[in-house]
């Protein structure tokens, strides 16, 4: 859908006696603020059955400037304003309109300036300064002319307030908008779509966001849809059918909006299908109480186009972010493959170092970074020669000081980039070998001064490799492994995160054997489909 095909797609139902009853009918506030009793009278009798547009006249009355003030105050709604120029004072009526439009913020009413005096307030100094609609004086007030002068007011007001409106949707749609191009999931992005649409509107009705059925769940039901998020009738439906929630004149709209990419409103519901680059469709589907306007409408257009244009932004993030994960991994198990670590190693840390960082009350995006930044912990020993790094036995001197190079060679390899992803595996692979009493490498940093990310890599890099077999060593025991980490609580590692794994050491160990297991199932179906 784009901007030049949105008038195209909307489409109205078919008005029967029921919407036309659903409308409401309006009035236009006019406000009389004179301290002549008789005026309020008169200026009543001749506008009585006074229609525009189909709304007739709604009287206010005040008698001083100031009784005026505080009833606009209370009606910022007012249309048009009768003001009369002296009543507590020769200039009270041009106070008051100064008032209106600086002290109240108010320049949508429209003002008219009535005076039994005009030559105390020049007509041409009075209209620009004080932003009058009009000026007359009482004699020449006729009722015709009154007529006239209200009807043109309330049509200026009227454009203005739609002009208003217009910029104010508009301001929404753009702030709305740009809070769902920071979506990073469906769910989120459904939930933002309904929030949005709902202010946008000023709206307290159902809706709901739906995914194509065949695309979002296991049952193919190309005429259904799966509603991703609700809010009203639908909050708490999530997963489920939307024909199992809607009625059959709710569904037949969305499958028609579905079928022809359009979208459809009629008294009581909207329905909005967004047609997706990759084949994809959701729907938008709002229970309404009331007849939205043609303003709203043209809002609810103007929105649903950057749905679309937001939607395929996530997608394509997304699909940047798995591919951006399967390089990490791969990188990562290259350097596990060369050192002949054995499998998975990089898929345990990085999902143990998640789980300690949670129990350990990190925010979920930063433990999301760290997992994504783990697997990169050891890069820098793809520099190391193979002498070194698969020797079996135990290195002398110059071989332990090449070894210790790796983690500024990976530092080095890493940092080049801007990505906030790899700036975090830089600072792991620099410090996922320092020590919290000082003792380690390659700068010697102690305690916090350790940044956190390296903290966990160590205390899990640990773990995971006592309990693996190295080319060195064969795997330790479960016991022997946790009296190690109990042993270096507070000189190799972080006190607080031993304390904190130990307590939850079923939770590590199981996580750990469940990835084993899986590469152990992934390779058996390798296995079965090439013999």
């Amino acid at each position: 859908m784009t901007g030049n095909e949105l008038r195209e797609d909307i489409v109205f139902a078919a008005e029967d006696a029921a919407e036309a009853s659903f409308r409401e009918r309006k009035a236009w506030k006019l406000l009389i603020v004179d301290d002549e009793e008789d005026v309020h009278s008169i200026t009543r009798m001749v506008l009585e059955g006074f229609e525009f547009e189909g709304g007739r006249l709604e009287f206010l009355s005040a008698f001083s400037a100031e009784e005026g003030r505080r009833v606009l105050a209370a009606n910022p709604d007012v249309a048009v304003m009768l003001l009369d120029v002296v009543m507590e004072t020769g200039h009270a009526g041009l106070d008051l309109a100064r008032q209106v439009r600086e002290e109240l913020g108010n320049r949508l009413v429209r003002i008219i300036l009535r005076t039994g005096q005009p030559g105390q307030a020049p007509e041409r100094q009075v209209i620009i300064n004080y932003d009058i609609n009009d000026y007359k004086s009482k004699s020449e007030l006729t009722a015709q002319k009154l007529f006239t002068a209200v009807t043109t007011g309330i049509r200026s007001y009227r454009d203005l307030r739609a002009i208003d409106s217009s910029r104010q949707g508009l301001e929404d749609i753009i702030a709305a908008s740009a809070d769902l191009f920071q979506a990073d999931s469906l769910e989120l992005f459904a939930r933002g779509v309904l929030t949005q649409m709902t202010s946008l509107l000023h709206l307290e009705d159902s809706s709901m966001y739906m995914g194509d059925a065949s695309g979002l769940a296991a049952r193919d039901r190309y005429d259904d849809f799966i509603i991703v998020a609700g809010t009203g009738d639908f909050a708490n439906q999530e997963a489920r059918l939307a024909s199992e929630v809607l009625d059959a004149q709710e569904m037949a709209l969305i499958r028609r909006a579905s079928h022809e990419d359009q979208c459809f409103f009629s008294h009581s519901s909207y329905a909005g299908c967004f047609g997706m680059a990759s084949g994809g469709r959701h729907v938008l589907f709002l229970r309404l109480r009331r007849e939205l306007s043609v303003l709203e409408r043209d809002l609810v257009q103007v929105f649903a186009a950057n749905v679309t244009v937001a939607f395929e932004n996530l997608q394509l993030n997304q699909e940047i972010a798995r591919t951006h994960r399967e390089v990490i991994f791969t990188l990562g198990e290259v350097v596990e493959n060369r050192a002949l670590v054995g499998g998975m190693h990089v898929h345990r840390v990085a999902e143990m170092a998640w789980l300690l960082g949670r129990h350990a009350g990190l925010p979920v995006e930063d433990c999301d970074l760290l997992r994504l930044a783990m697997p990169m912990h050891d890069v820098g020993k793809v520099a190391i020669p193979d002498s070194v790094l698969l020797k079996s036995g135990p290195l002398d001197e110059a071989e332990r000081r090449i070894i210790e190079q790796h983690p500024r060679l990976g530092f080095d390899i890493l940092n080049r980039s801007g990505n906030h992803i790899m700036q975090a595996a830089a600072r792991i692979a620099l410090e996922h070998q320092e020590s919290w009493d000082g003792s380690g490498y390659p700068a010697g940093l102690r305690g916090e001064a350790i940044h956190v990310f390296g903290r966990i890599a160590r205390v899990v890099d640990v773990l995971d490799s006592l309990l693996s077999r190295r080319v060195y060593k064969e795997p330790w025991s479960v016991s022997e492994a946790l009296a190690h980490l109990e042993e270096q609580r507070g000189r190799m590692l972080d006190p607080t995160l031993v304390d904190t794994l130990l307590r939850h050491r079923d939770e590590f160990l199981s996580l750990r054997e469940e990835i084993i297991q899986q590469s152990q199932d992934l390779k058996m179906a390798e296995v079965e489909k090439n013999p």
